[in-house]
């Protein structure tokens, strides 16, 4: 059994007050049903958690009618935090039934059920797999008084995304010892991973899978996604 956790619970104070990223139209739908299809459509995947803020439960639960997302099991309500909207998924999953628990921000609108496939094909076999690509830029640590402090080898450097596919045993035993933690806060479910000493495989994936943080975001993922 595969499970996907799709996210959709972030404040995005980016892309303006009072805006909830993941509900803003994208096209003909919003950003979060993007996501939702492209799950819906992989048939590798067999359930759907969706994680949202409190204020958006009944809009979501509208999606789940509007665009005939049968795999969608649970919406859940997400946390002021990234990892804790994921708890709170992973608390609905029975271990014993779900082998891989495939997670995905909603903010990524451009996903493909093929690059789901891939993550899963790599978390198969490794128990992990993570979709990245290599960094093309160069990168600069920063120090105070904006100086440079070092400049990184490139070619060691990239850029992770989601899909983030795990083996859900080792998944939820990270994030059951992370629950114990307050203090740190995790931007990724590999950091997670890592941090209970797990190996992250990384998937490398060069097609467009941006994030929408800032208006122009959505003006990019429309042209990717052949709105326009």
């Amino acid at each position: 059994m595969v499970t996907a956790v799709i996210l959709a619970s972030g404040k995005g104070t980016r892309m303006g007050a009072g805006l909830d990223k993941c509900f803003l139209s994208l096209g003909p739908r919003p950003v979060v049903a993007w996501s939702l299809l492209a799950f819906e459509k992989c048939k590798e995947v067999d359930r759907i958690i969706l994680a949202v803020r409190k204020d958006q439960l009944a809009a979501a639960r509208g999606l789940q009618t509007m665009f005939g997302i049968s795999k969608l099991t649970k919406i859940v309500v997400g946390g002021a935090r990234r990892q804790d909207s994921v708890i709170a998924a992973l608390n609905e999953i029975e271990p014993f039934d779900v082998r891989y628990v495939v997670i995905h921000d909603a903010a990524r609108p451009c996903i493909t059920p093929e690059l789901i496939r891939e993550t899963l094909k790599y978390a198969k076999r490794f128990g992990s797999g993570v979709a990245a690509h290599p960094v093309t830029d160069t990168v600069k640590v920063v120090g105070k008084g904006m100086l440079v402090e070092n400049t990184p080898d490139r070619s060691t450097l990239w850029a992770v995304q989601t899909p983030q596919t795990f083996a859900a045993d080792k998944l939820i035993a990270a994030y059951t010892a992370l629950a114990a933690d307050k203090s740190r806060d995790f931007t990724d479910d590999a950091s997670v991973f890592e941090a209970a000493g797990e190996p992250v495989r990384l998937v490398r994936w060069d097609e467009p899978n941006p994030k929408i943080t800032t208006p122009i975001d959505l003006t990019v993922a429309a042209a990717i996604l052949r709105l326009s």
